[in-house]
């Protein structure tokens, strides 16, 4: 079994995920960011939606939205958090290297670090050509990883610790492969118990995402360093790609 098939480490470390933080910043995206823009009523994907951070905001907003995810536990809390959507939301269990609808959305988002999972690039490529296909032309891509120039300009050797309600997280992360993947682990510490996670993810930097994205047939693809669409540079936290199937 995969590190990302196992619904254990989704629902341990929720906390750390998807915090009470990160919902309110990603209402406030929705609300304001020029990225996310959107026509009332455009039908959105959320590809590996988690427990519904964005699909409850966007369908508040007027639109059709479709969250997919593997994880049962994920899809339950996205449930519940969009119980009462208009319009309703549609939840789908899938993996994302074989979730296609051909041309059945006008955007389609991959939020948090979600791609890159798979251990073989052409099966991460094929999820950038599944998603591709699932777009109207027209059809706009947003995929936000942590980019590989944070990374490099910042020191990875201590570990952090996160505090979160129901315990403390330690964080630590190395790089693997000359610099293609990224290892990640978990240590949650709840008094007197313990439980640990890792994930193992291909790492990109903004040319070489900006790269697959193209290579799959996207075109006007740019890169951002937040959703306010400020320029992307080696103290960006975050790495946003935008392109756009013609």
């Amino acid at each position: 079994m995969s590190w990302y098939e196992n619904d254990e480490l989704w629902s341990g470390f929720a906390g750390l995920m998807f915090s009470p933080k990160r919902a309110v910043a990603a209402a406030r995206n929705v609300a304001e960011s020029p990225l996310l823009a959107l026509p009332t009523g455009s039908r959105v994907l959320d590809l590996c939606c988690g427990p519904g951070i964005y699909l409850e905001p966007l369908a508040r907003r007027g639109h059709q939205v479709t969250g997919v995810d593997l994880s049962p536990a994920m899809l339950e809390r996205a449930q519940e958090v969009c119980k009462e959507s208009d319009p309703p939301v549609e939840l789908v269990r899938g993996d994302m290297g074989e979730f296609v609808r051909p041309g059945a959305f006008d955007v389609a988002l991959n939020m948090y670090s979600s791609f890159g999972y798979f251990a073989e690039h052409e099966r991460n490529m094929q999820v950038l050509r599944n998603i591709h296909t699932s777009l109207a032309p027209g059809g706009k891509l947003v995929l936000e990883v942590f980019g590989k120039e944070f990374l490099a300009a910042h020191s990875l050797d201590r570990p952090q610790a996160i505090d979160l309600e129901d315990g403390t997280v330690f964080v630590r992360n190395w790089v693997l492969d000359g610099w293609t993947r990224l290892h990640t682990e978990w240590t949650k510490v709840q008094g007197d118990k313990a439980s640990s996670a890792s994930v193992i993810s291909y790492l990109y930097s903004a040319v070489e995402l900006k790269g697959l994205v193209a290579q799959v047939g996207f075109v006007d693809v740019e890169c951002f360093g937040g959703f306010d669409a400020r320029p992307y540079d080696l103290n960006s936290k975050t790495l946003i790609v935008r392109g756009i199937r013609p």
